[in-house]
């Protein structure tokens, strides 16, 4: 007796005190997400209802060849390629770049390849040695070790002294395809706006229908695109470099350092500093090039940790230096520390797992505390509609999104953790395996790997969550008088189901 009376005296004292702190302090964080989307929706509508595309923001006129000159008032651009092992999508990649209309002593395509698989390293000779021949000025430039990953193979191309002659440089990863005219229509923005450094392209995805996992992956970066990149477009001309599809000006980058390989995230990292040179981006919705996403399970979660802990990392490393600069307004810094990085890039993910995956699950194990219903239904059905509008053909899948992007969240809070403690795998990087989704007919034979046995498909965060969320959800079914239990049942069956493999392609 004396025991049971410990335990209820521990329990009101000190547990349900500390509890009701955690929901209150995720009330507020909910708060706070829910001002930023609907901020973002605001600047969106904005565009919408006046037409404020930027064509009529900044200054664009098509580029015309001098009859006398041929093409020598167009610019020199690069168009880097950087791969690593890419069997199946490098002849894509390679053959769409070759394919830009611009003239052709006016373009190089840089191919810079790390490829290990010397089988694969003399297909791409191959394949730039056949466009080399057809008058395409190309080079595939190769390195003896793999230092700095992706951005390591960056800085090592734009040593190279053909670099020098170029204004403009276009980035393309293995798997994405420009469409010809992109050039044509990128750059005319960077020759007529000298304050512009980046113009930055949407993406769009050539195997979203593939699985059910692809569909939800193109909502979140639909909503991105439209609500993330759109609003820092124009209310700040400054977002997040998306690390391809984009072109830069040479001299904003060389001005910033060039790229640095001190996180995994060198694209972002490469724009916060030219943003705080003052430079300026612009984000053209109506441009797209074409990717893939990734279709299986495993090689979506380390892509999102890769996303999660390098920005996490990032802000750890920059927070000071954007403090201390004396180039830009303090609003600009303001927007950039609080609302670019800590809400989008650390908050949300920590918030969005730990409120909807701990906090409600846990919470029928309290009745003292009262979680109000605009925190759990509310809010979370105006951020969810405000994602769901971007993919409008996808509107019907919007539970299993939410569902999905619970599960997910698990992987993007531990490497959010990972990345602002500088943990064992901050700087991990596996490169996403591309499956050649894009091609209606196979270029390549493709590998066939041994069908994996259950036991290593298990994934066993995902099982842990799962059984204790399906706990919580049978306790609140036998003792509760709310229906969370119907949402508990939903979420642990999401992360049971992702526990067991059987999710993706």
């Amino acid at each position: 007796m004396e025991s049971m009376w410990y335990l209820r005296q521990t329990r009101s004292l000190l547990i349900v005190p500390i509890f009701k702190c955690l929901v209150a302090i995720c009330l507020v964080i909910s708060l706070l997400v829910f001002v930023e989307s609907v901020y973002m929706n605001i600047v969106v509508v904005y565009l919408m209802l006046f037409k404020r595309k930027p064509e009529k923001i900044y200054k664009w006129e098509a580029m015309q060849e001098d009859l006398e000159q041929g093409g020598q008032n167009f610019p020199m651009v690069l168009v880097q390629i950087p791969m690593y092992n890419e069997r199946e999508v490098f002849q894509l990649s390679i053959g769409a770049a070759c394919r830009l209309k611009w003239p052709l002593d006016r373009l190089i395509v840089q191919v810079l390849d790390d490829s290990t698989d010397p089988t694969i390293m003399e297909m791409v000779n191959m394949e730039c040695a056949k466009w080399a021949s057809e008058g395409i000025n190309i080079k595939c430039e190769r390195r003896d070790n793999r230092n700095g990953y992706k951005a390591g193979a960056l800085k090592q191309g734009m040593r190279h002294s053909y670099v020098k002659q170029c204004n403009y440089i276009a980035i393309f990863d293995a798997d994405f395809q420009p469409e010809p005219d992109y050039l044509q229509r990128t750059v005319p923005f960077l020759i007529h706006n000298p304050e512009l450094a980046l113009v930055q392209a949407r993406w769009k995805f050539v195997n979203a229908k593939r699985c059910l996992m692809t569909r939800m992956q193109e909502m979140s970066l639909n909503y991105h695109f439209m609500a993330e990149q759109e609003s820092g477009s124009t209310r700040h001309a400054f977002f997040g470099f998306n690390g391809t599809a984009g072109v830069w000006r040479l001299a904003a980058m060389e001005e910033a350092g060039g790229w640095k390989d001190r996180t995994t995230v060198e694209d972002m990292d490469l724009a916060v500093r030219v943003g705080l040179h003052g430079w300026k981006f612009v984000f053209v919705n109506d441009i797209t090039v074409k990717s893939e996403l990734p279709s299986q399970f495993k090689a979506f979660r380390f892509q999102q940790h890769r996303w999660s802990c390098g920005p996490a990392n990032l802000f750890r490393k920059m927070t000071m230096e954007i403090i201390h600069n004396k180039r830009v307004k303090i609003w600009k810094k303001l927007y950039v520390i609080y609302s670019f990085f800590f809400v989008r890039k650390i908050i949300v993910h920590f918030f969005t797992f730990f409120f909807y995956c701990v906090i409600l699950p846990t919470s029928v194990f309290f009745s003292e505390v009262n979680i109000p219903t605009w925190s759990t239904i509310y809010l979370p059905f105006m951020i969810t509609l405000f994602n769901a509008i971007a993919t409008p053909r996808s509107f019907y899948l919007v539970v299993f999104w939410v569902l999905f992007e619970n599960v997910m969240a698990m992987h993007r809070t531990k490497g959010t953790f990972i990345g602002l403690l500088e943990g064992g795998r901050v700087n991990e990087w596996v490169v996403t395996e591309k499956l050649g989704d894009a091609l209606e007919t196979k270029l390549l034979p493709q590998v066939k790997k041994p069908r994996n046995r259950l036991f290593e498909r298990v994934n066993s965060k995902e099982m842990i969550v799962g059984i204790y969320i399906l706990f919580c959800a049978c306790y609140d079914f036998a003792y509760g008088n709310t229906m969370l239990y119907i949402y508990l049942f939903m979420q642990a069956l999401a992360f049971i189901i992702c526990g067991v493999g059987f999710v993706g392609t």
